[in-house]
């Protein structure tokens, strides 16, 4: 039964989808079933995969950002956390041949991703207000990895 936020890929056309709704049946695509891709959390491979989570301080970014503002309940405004995550301790590939599709933050149990493109820098900046986050990303050629906050 596929659950919330799994991620699944058709092996025989590339597509790829995640699960915003989970029910009892199971996920078919080309007439078969899709695979279900289970984050990896260790690196192995040469190229790093393991996504780096870091919490920016007031006026540090490496990117434009429009606002940092959020505005909460009964109008009260406050400012939002800004995390930077970057694929890898040593900068990932990012050529046609290999390189990061997309970088997903779950805050609190809200999706939030960052799509790239070979040529991209492998990393993305979120201004989210958690207190929970998960960092994945998906390789179009190592698959699905993920790091927790701490």
């Amino acid at each position: 039964m596929p659950k919330l936020l799994e991620i699944y890929k058709c092996e025989k056309c590339g597509n790829i989808v995640e699960m915003v709704h989970g029910g009892p049946g199971a996920l078919v695509c080309c007439g078969e079933p899709m695979k279900l891709y289970k984050e990896n959390t260790t690196d192995a491979a040469q190229e790093k995969h393991v996504p780096v989570i870091e919490k920016l301080k007031d006026g540090e970014t490496k990117s434009t950002i429009a606002s940092i503002v959020t505005h909460g309940i009964g109008g009260t405004t406050k400012v939002a956390n800004r995390f930077k995550v970057t694929i890898g301790s040593v900068a990932h590939p990012m050529v046609d041949e290999h390189y990061i599709e997309w970088i997903e933050l779950v805050a609190d149990g809200k999706a939030y991703r960052q799509f790239l493109k070979p040529g991209d820098a492998p990393e993305a900046i979120f201004c989210v207000d958690a207190e929970s986050i998960t960092a994945r990303e998906y390789c179009n050629v190592h698959g699905l990895w993920k790091k927790e906050g701490e």
